[in-house]
């Protein structure tokens, strides 16, 4: 399948656009936020469907300029030839329509058969990818990317790989041998607890045991006794119903009995009725089939006077067309005098022309002169090249100003620059002044010395007072509690009069007062304060030398010196910005000996382009569009001129036609001969209707003919058929003469009537609860009566026995509840079956995924040895020639999928032993031979988004060399790289721009 044109309504930001003749190797080149993302989505959009508002890792792309959401694409497909695909916003994923070049039309059916029924993501995997799949291998770790590239190589995508780890995840989430966290192994060792736990109370439970079984035996006592009490409850219901039924059973008996008696008889349904009904009906069919037959006689004398005359309407069709002809006659003489008007019309603009064009040729002549779609190109390009090449003109002449402007103003300010600097002479001698003043830079060395130690005697002074303080506090809060201990002892001491606690409790309270009050005094001036005064003295006298006389006049040379350089930076960034400038300068005198090479080649194909078309070179150096339009015009005309002979040639022959053929049906059918035209067409015309008038009082009359002779076939009909009927009813009875049918009829009747009796008396009886043998048996009993009280005496002796039971369960069922109440049996025996289903639930989950995990494997062995065989042979191939030969040959891992890689010294390479480059190149390599072996009945375009962009020159244009060897499939690149586009052919590139396809030949 290949893609010839897109036209796209509204998708993302294009709206309208149209691309044609896509080749075969079609490249799309364009910046970001250009457009390429918005095409290739298109393309799957309208082959696939669109995007669903459910499916949020997928953009919908609708546009916001524009109402009109989808667009079309026509593709040609190898065996149903060329095609057009419409997908417009409908449904979910559109609305689609499928119009085929023979004219068959369709919808999503006739899209699946022409893409074999493939869908998007099936599509993606095999014939499209991009620098995604790069970019997993990057992201991978080592033993990783075999996995991700035989997976690439079976499914077109890392899809098996996930697979295969996500199924082994989630088998190890649930059971490992040696584990413990898994959910199969949690729940095999609290079910193996939950056993031993169960066997303890079993142990204890003999006796439950016991009344268990006791209470099951009452229960089934007392099912039994529930089931007599049943049967012996039907039965009463039973007697019951006879006694209701007995009267109705026994009527029915006598029914039967005269019904057979009567025995059977033959005689038709409402047999009286119907032979009364068809005697009614006889009479008036015979008088009426009477005054049919008189009526048909008049008919057919009346038919013999108005018979028209047949030749005449014979002829009708072909009168009526020429008696129609003659309106059309003054028509044509109308267009005849329109058609002259307009020749001399065209008369005057083809003098009109030829003297505009100034050209001394005929009409011959010029119809030779080519005017073809490709000479009107050739004459619109060369026009409008003019019109940019003066455009160009002016602009290059505006930069040429400009930049000439600025560069004089450049080197103005670089003289004026180059005057502000010291000479060389000036700056050697302002160097050596500064050198001398070394001593200024060891009297500021020794004052920031001076600072630093003052900083740093401050800072530990700073230090000093926050430790005194944190002791200082520390103190405090000692003293504090021993006078509280203090004044708490002497307290407790005066109370219970222990003197000697008292005399020690006060002594500690004066001790601590004592200590409390030295700690209060300030401390004395250490030795670290007196450095510190030293130092403020020694940094105060530095600075008074350093702001002497002598020390700021070395500042100011100093100072002259920083600005003598901060100009010579400058004047060094002046030079800088000219060479730039006369770099600038340079290129636009480049661009206007340019554009004076574009001008003599446009005026070279001007000439030719004149020539071809015997035009002045003066006249096609302006005038060369408008000329070319004038010399189309110029054949228009005559061309319309030659119509206008043709159809005047036309009208005189209609003309002569319409003449020729009223006169012969003029001397055919009128006596009077030699009329004019419209006279002779009033007389046939008033003929025909005279003729049309006989002919329809015939067609009357036979109709009515035709109508009184089916009336007489369908009354005779009907009198047979009476009469039939009158004898099937005699027959039928089985009688030869009425009167037998009449005796008959009332046996019959009497009958009819034992019937409705017997229907009515067993209606009665279909609902009751008695079978008919049932009612048989109660018939030859005597003594119901007496077996229904049986029965109930029956009943009150089972409910007695069943009170007893429900006693004895009741009972037995409470000695239970507290053997229950007071153990846990119950409780564990349910906890464990719980626990057991829930492992069989888990391990069926878990038998699940290792299914999936068998099957996986399967499919991998299989594919294998029959697809991966010539897949891996076509790679092996296409990876030689990326690689210049370097890696030869792809080996299958022996056990569990992934690849191995073997140089061309035979040295055997993991995929994540290769390097980054050459790991793309493999990738590149399988996903290519996939497409072109496993899928190789399937010609689909191959999409490649800027999937090469970290490769170097190399690798790029061997990569590039191998897909223009792809022949059998279409192939759209998209890249936003520049750099890729020189190994193209300019043909085969599209130019995107912001929202519009420009295509630049």
């Amino acid at each position: 399948m290949k893609i010839l044109e897109l036209h796209i309504y509204g998708y993302g930001q294009l709206v309208n656009v149209q691309i044609t003749n896509l080749n075969d190797f079609q490249v799309f080149y364009g910046e970001n936020e250009a457009g390429k993302s918005t095409i290739m989505a298109f393309i799957h959009g309208i082959i696939f469907g669109f995007p669903t508002k459910q499916q949020t890792a997928e953009l919908r792309y609708e546009p916001k300029q524009s109402t009109r959401y989808g667009g079309k694409i026509r593709i040609y497909h190898e065996n149903l030839g060329v095609a057009v695909i419409e997908r417009v916003k409908g449904k979910a994923a559109g609305d689609v329509k499928v119009v085929m070049d023979n004219g068959r039309m369709g919808g999503e059916e006739l899209l699946k058969e022409i893409t074999a029924n493939f869908d998007k993501s099936l599509f993606q995997a095999i014939f499209s990818f991009n620098l995604h799949g790069l970019q997993n291998i990057h992201q991978m770790k080592g033993e990783e990317i075999g996995k991700f590239l035989f997976s690439a190589g079976t499914l077109g995508t890392e899809r098996l790989s996930k697979t295969e780890a996500v199924l082994q995840k989630e088998l190890d989430i649930r059971f490992k041998p040696s584990g413990k966290k898994p959910l199969l192994n949690e729940k095999l060792q609290a079910l193996h607890d939950i056993n031993g736990e169960l066997k303890i109370a079993e142990a204890k439970n003999k006796e439950y045991t016991n009344l268990v079984e006791k209470k099951e035996m009452i229960q089934q006592e007392m099912k039994e006794i529930n089931m007599s009490l049943q049967e012996i409850g039907k039965k009463i219901v039973k007697l019951n119903e006879w006694k209701r039924i007995e009267s109705i059973v026994k009527d029915e008996k006598r029914t039967k009995k005269e019904l057979n008696e009567l025995g059977e008889i033959e005689f038709p349904v409402r047999g009286i009725e119907r032979i009364e009904k068809i005697n009614q009906l006889i009479h008036p069919y015979k008088a009426e089939i009477k005054s049919i037959s008189e009526r048909m006689d008049n008919l057919k004398k009346e038919l013999t006077v108005i018979q028209p005359d047949p030749s005449f309407l014979i002829n009708e069709p072909a009168l009526l067309s020429v008696l129609d002809q003659v309106p059309l006659y003054d028509q044509l003489k109308q267009e005849k005098l329109q058609c002259e008007a307009k020749l001399l019309a065209f008369e005057e603009e083809l003098s009109i022309t030829r003297e505009k064009l100034h050209l001394s040729i005929n009409e011959d002549d010029m119809f030779a002169i080519n005017t073809n779609i490709y000479m009107k190109n050739q004459v619109e390009v060369v026009s409008r090249k003019r019109q940019k090449l003066d455009e160009v003109k002016e602009e290059l002449e505006s930069h040429y100003q400009e930049e000439k402007g600025n560069l004089e103003e450049l080197e103005k300010e670089v003289r004026f620059a180059e005057r502000q600097v010291l000479s060389k002479q000036e700056r050697l001698s302002l160097e050596e002044k500064v050198g001398t003043g070394n001593a200024k830079q060891v009297l500021e060395g020794e004052l920031r010395a001076v600072q630093d130690k003052i900083e740093f005697y401050q800072q530990a002074k700073q230090r000093d007072r926050i430790a005194d303080a944190r002791q200082e506090k520390q103190k405090k809060v000692q003293f504090f509690l021993f006078e509280l201990i203090s004044a708490a002892v002497t307290l407790y001491g005066m109370l219970t009069k222990q003197w000697f606690l008292f005399s020690l409790g006060l002594l500690g309270c004066i001790v601590a007062a004592i200590f409390m009050t030295k700690a209060k005094k300030q401390p004395k001036e250490t030795d670290g304060d007196r450095t510190l005064e030293g130092l403020r003295e020694k940094e105060k006298q530095l600075k008074q030398k350093l702001q002497s006389a002598q020390y700021l006049q070395f500042t100011m040379l100093e100072e002259q010196l920083m600005l003598d350089n901060e100009r010579r930076e400058e004047l060094q960034i002046i030079r800088i910005k000219l060479k730039q400038q006369q770099a600038q300068y340079e290129k636009v005198i480049a661009k206007f000996e340019q554009w004076e090479l574009e001008t003599a080649q446009n005026k070279e194909k001007l000439l030719g382009i004149s020539h071809e078309l015997k035009i002045p070179e003066y006249i096609a150096e302006t005038f060369l569009l408008e000329a070319f339009e004038l010399i189309e015009q110029y054949k228009v005309i005559c061309r319309e001129k030659k119509q206008l002979d043709v159809r005047l040639e036309q009208i005189n022959q209609q003309q002569d036609e319409i003449v020729k053929s009223l006169n012969y049906y003029e001397n055919l059918y009128l006596t009077e001969k030699g009329l004019d035209l419209y006279n002779a067409a009033y007389l046939l015309r008033n003929k025909l209707k005279e003729e049309h008038g006989k002919q329809i009082m015939y067609q009357e009359r036979m109709l009515k003919f035709t109508d009184l002779e089916a009336d007489l076939t369908q009354r005779t009909q009907e009198l047979k058929h009476l009469q039939s009927e009158y004898n099937k009813l005699i027959s039928s009875a089985q009688v030869e003469t009425e009167q037998q049918f009449y005796e008959l009829g009332a046996k019959a009747e009497k009958q009819a009537k034992l019937i409705d009796r017997l229907d009515a008396l067993q209606s009665q009886l279909q609902y009751s609860i008695l079978s008919e043998q049932e009612r048989e048996n109660f018939i030859q009993m005597h003594h119901s009566d007496e077996l229904l009280t049986e029965c109930n005496q029956q009943v009150h002796l089972l409910q007695t026995n069943l009170k007893k039971l429900q006693e004895d369960h009741a009972s037995i069922k409470y000695e239970i509840q507290v053997l229950e109440e007071g153990g846990i049996y119950s409780d564990i025996l349910h906890h464990y079956k719980q626990k057991k289903f829930e492992l069989e639930e888990a391990a069926k989950e878990w038998a699940i995924y290792c299914l999936a995990q068998e099957i996986l494997s399967e499919t991998i062995e299989k594919y294998k040895n029959i697809h991966l065989p010539r897949m891996i042979s076509k790679a092996e191939e296409y990876l030689s020639f990326l690689t210049n030969g370097s890696y030869q040959k792809i080996h299958l891992q022996k056990s569990g999928p992934g690849f191995l890689v073997e140089r061309k010294d035979h040295t055997i390479f993991e995929a994540n032993e290769l390097s980054q480059a050459t790991t793309e190149q493999l990738y590149v390599a399988i996903r290519l031979a996939f497409a072109v072996t496993v899928y190789e009945q399937y010609q689909f375009p191959i999409i490649i988004d800027d999937s090469f962009v970290n490769f170097d020159v190399n690798r790029t244009h061997k990569v590039i060399e191998l897909l223009k060897g792809m022949e059998r499939n279409q192939l759209l690149f998209f890249t936003c790289h520049e750099h890729l586009l020189p190994h193209f052919q300019r043909e085969n590139v599209l130019f995107l721009e912001k929202g519009a396809v420009q295509i630049i030949s």
